[in-house]
């Protein structure tokens, strides 16, 4: 460790306590990877506040020492976006506390550290959840949901994470507090919360957040239904929605995440010869309800599925969403890296774009996994693979460029939920012109002039005129 690095982890161990300041080889491993096993970046230290005084005097001595830094959650980030390269590494874990729930106001304020599916425990016995419920809410924290902008499968009725969030406390990076808010409907000026959430921790680092909470719905109902082509679940997609009817959730699972999950602990019960499943969850007053659950039985039977279940119970339906929500943890039996794709296309375009993606990985001698958001046309192709051979890491390297390319030809978008980080980099000149990769750099000027929060990632850093980060993150 140089001189300057031990100064700056004492400077920070007088404000947290020396035992939340890591600086050693072995401590620092763990943070290398967020859920993205792809990529490696070792931080120069990690810190980690555990109350809001802590966090704002942190990022005001890193402002001081000129030190770029990256904020982490739970580190359960899918685009490398929490990763820090010889930058400092702010962990908010400890920062954990529900502040305040107020069930008339419909709101919960939290510290960023809070694990998503806590709150809604929290939430329970007033009647009310936190809606966004990304697949990882067991473990991935608001703060981190705010700096993706989190979707999840629930998503699809209820919005995303920036649809949710009410107000924001922030400490800009050079150290200024700056309380953020959404605007009534005759306010004037700009969303700068709007702007804030999904930045991806490039404009500064949320110390509390106040969220919306959602009353808890009369009925649910959860649905099944099997299909012996990926054409047929992809077509039942659109008709469902062409229809006027908006389900709670509206999610696809094909073969090879049908086989990853009934091999393991999390098997759902999904019918392992069925080319695809549809996973329906309708949810509202009791009244109507069922004509619902009809109409979709109508068009998923229409679009060619062998069958429709219904669960009729609570934990029946908990069984079906574990089998969706612990995909990604299931694929982990079948190779021990997974390259995790988020792209999104219009519904319409599913099945030809899924078809593209079959031959793009018999082309590249690779297995594809799809498990994705149908409703939103939000795709994950997931792709298992030895990442020690460097051969096979070279055959899924160029698979993702072309499923990337596919899916902007279609007219879609390089990321749904998961944020652009390190793993998008490559794909925004695809997507943005010149002119719009500078506007993002000026808007990142505003919030952070010195580029050190979060430096390198979302745009890529020769698109910005006047880049000043340091030559770590360069790298």
């Amino acid at each position: 460790m140089d001189s300057n690095t031990r100064i700056l982890a004492d400077r920070l161990a007088n404000i947290v306590g020396p035992r939340h300041v890591k600086t050693g080889a072995s401590e620092l491993l763990v943070y290398e990877n967020d859920g993205l096993p792809g990529y490696h970046k070792r931080p120069r230290l990690f810190v980690a506040p555990g109350n809001r005084e802590e966090a704002i005097a942190v990022v005001q001595a890193l402002a001081a020492a000129n030190a770029p830094w990256v904020a982490r959650g739970a580190g359960t980030g899918l685009s490398g976006g929490s990763l820090a390269d010889g930058v400092v590494m702010i962990g908010m874990q400890r920062m954990r506390r529900i502040l305040a729930i107020d069930p008339e106001a419909r709101s919960a304020t939290v510290e960023p550290g809070v694990v998503n599916v806590s709150l809604t425990k929290a939430a329970t016995p007033f009647g009310l959840h936190y809606a966004p419920d990304p697949s990882s809410q067991a473990a991935c924290t608001i703060g981190g949901n705010v700096a993706e902008n989190a979707g999840g499968p629930h998503c699809l009725k209820y919005g995303v994470t920036l649809n949710h969030v009410l107000a924001a406390t922030v400490v800009l990076p050079d150290g200024e507090l700056l309380e953020l808010r959404t605007p009534d409907a005759d306010a004037v000026g700009f969303d700068l919360l709007g702007a804030f959430v999904g930045s991806e921790g490039c404009f500064g680092l949320a110390v509390d957040i106040t969220v919306r909470l959602t009353p808890n719905p009369e009925r649910i109902c959860t649905m099944l239904a099997d299909f012996t082509t990926v054409d047929g679940a992809a077509d039942a997609v659109s008709t469902i929605i062409a229809a006027g009817i908006v389900p709670a959730a509206l999610e696809l699972v094909d073969a090879g995440t049908i086989a990853a999950v009934e091999a393991s602990i999390y098997a759902a019960g999904y019918p392992t010869d069925a080319a695809a499943c549809l996973l329906v969850e309708v949810d509202g007053p009791a009244a109507g309800l069922d004509d619902d659950v009809a109409e979709i039985t109508r068009h998923c039977t229409a679009a060619g599925a062998r069958s429709v279940k219904t669960a009729t119970d609570a934990a029946a339906r908990a069984k079906l969403w574990q089998g969706r929500k612990k995909a990604f943890g299931a694929m982990g039996r079948v190779a021990p890296t997974l390259a995790v794709q988020d792209a999104v296309v219009p519904r319409t375009r599913l099945a030809p774009v899924l078809r593209e993606v079959a031959r793009i990985a018999e082309k590249h001698g690779i297995r594809v996994c799809n498990v994705f958001h149908a409703g939103d046309g939000n795709l994950h192709p997931n792709i298992p693979y030895n990442g020690h051979d460097s051969a096979e890491a070279a055959r899924v390297h160029a698979a993702c460029d072309e499923i990337m390319a596919a899916c902007i030809a279609e007219g879609g978008s390089i990321t749904g939920e998961h944020g652009v980080g390190l793993d998008k980099l490559p794909y925004m000149e695809d997507l943005f012109t010149p002119d719009s990769l500078d506007a993002m750099c000026r808007l990142r000027d505003a919030w952070d002039p010195a580029r050190r929060a979060n430096p390198g990632k979302v745009v890529p850093v020769h698109r910005c005129r006047e880049w000043m980060a340091t030559p770590a993150a360069r790298s």
